[in-house]
């Protein structure tokens, strides 16, 4: 049993400093770090399970059991509560490692069964491309608020249907644009805006990667909607506009898909594509299913350059600045805490719900991409320029 501390000892007992203190139902601690080291920072504020947002997962692919559920895990306002899969073995394989019971799996053809479970708030779509439609009507008729993964759907005639479905069923419709989550990308947008470094005049964007076997979804152009440009290329057009806060006026594109493989013969391999933005700044943007990994971000400014290394990747980002310092130039990398981008999103449109609040890649953000790929597109069939009228977004 422990001893209550001897009268000549309770000067020994910790500090505040030490056992923190309770402010609005939220532990808090003061800075024991010395001046020369960055504050830690504060505990995270969790909600109780029963008080977060339940979510239901549909496909159980690769992204969903390798990245989604294992994010869930780290979640201070979600939780998984079900999941849809056209597979029943499989869902209950997963179900079983996340404590989700078999009455909360659900085939694609049961999502009208959903309208009767009101602790599944939200689903979180992760499915190919051209279901995301109407899988999104469906959800929306069960009153489900949506989390849909990127891109949004094949054409913006779909994402405007997701759109009136979930506006005429009052509920919200999030693009998990995950990259607006994650910190350094935060940081680079913020410090980007914030004039510190100057206006910004270049944009360097690449997305690569080498694709395998023709037998999965994302090289089937019916499922895709198209090759590397809505897939990984989609990082550099939506990164870019996050970064700079405007939109393009005018674009170019150029398209290569080898004819010698049977993989590309209607999908793009690689895109190459040029926006030009109406502060001046002209951004080059490339991505590739034929080249080696590369998923990196280049600012030029007036004042300093900013480079991030793996921008578009789960893990692995490098932040480094150039700029000038007195009467030499100077090179500095940044460290932030990482977090998880997937646990970050999911989280941030729970907030969304819990404080009725507009989320911050909402689905016209996604239609807008929609309608800038389609222009790429017709651009690299058409070998022109494309200009886009101020109210084309």
């Amino acid at each position: 049993m422990p001893q209550t501390p001897s009268s000549d000892l309770k000067h020994l007992l910790p500090s505040e400093l030490d056992t923190g203190t309770v402010k609005q139902g939220q532990i808090t601690f003061g800075n024991w770090r010395g001046d020369a080291d960055v504050p830690e920072a504060q505990p995270p504020h969790a909600l109780p399970p029963s008080e977060r947002i339940g979510f239901a997962i549909m496909g159980l692919g690769r992204l969903t059991l390798g990245e989604i559920l294992p994010a869930f895990l780290q979640c201070r306002l979600a939780k998984p509560v079900a999941l849809i899969s056209g597979r029943r073995a499989k869902a209950r394989s997963a179900g079983h490692a996340y404590g989700i019971g078999e009455d909360s799996l659900f085939t694609y053809d049961e999502i009208h069964k959903l309208a009767d479970r009101p602790d599944i708030k939200a689903v979180y779509v992760v499915t190919p491309n051209a279901l995301h439609a109407g899988q999104v009507e469906a959800l929306a008729a069960a009153g489900k608020h949506v989390l849909c993964e990127k891109p949004m759907a094949n054409s913006s005639a779909d994402a405007k249907r997701m759109i009136e479905a979930c506006h005429a069923a009052g509920v919200k419709l999030m693009v998990a644009y995950r990259c607006h989550y994650e910190p350094f990308n935060q940081l680079v947008r913020n410090l980007v805006q914030s004039g510190e470094l100057g206006r910004p005049k270049l944009v360097e964007a690449i997305n690569t990667q080498m694709q395998g076997n023709a037998g999965q979804w994302r090289l089937k152009p019916e499922l895709a909607g198209g090759g590397a440009l809505p897939d990984i290329g989609l990082y550099c057009l939506n990164g870019t506009r996050s970064v700079l806060g405007e939109e393009p006026e005018s674009l170019f594109a150029q398209m290569v898909s080898p004819p010698d493989d049977p993989r590309y013969k209607n999908l793009d391999e690689t895109f190459s594509f040029m926006l030009r933005f109406p502060s001046g700044v002209i951004a080059n943007c490339a991505t590739s299913y034929g080249a080696h990994e590369s998923k990196d971000l280049r600012i030029h400014l007036e004042k300093g350059w900013i480079s991030l290394e793996n921008a578009f990747a789960y893990t692995g980002h490098r932040l480094r600045i150039g700029r000038r310092q007195g009467d030499h130039k100077i090179v500095s990398e940044w460290h932030i805490p990482a977090g998880n981008q997937f646990t970050l999103e999911i989280d941030h449109f729970a907030k969304c719900i819990l404080q009725n609040h507009p989320p911050r890649t909402s689905g016209e953000e996604g239609l807008r991409d929609q309608k800038l790929m389609e222009a790429l597109y017709q651009s690299a069939r058409t070998g022109q320029m494309i200009h886009l009228p101020k109210d084309a977004l």
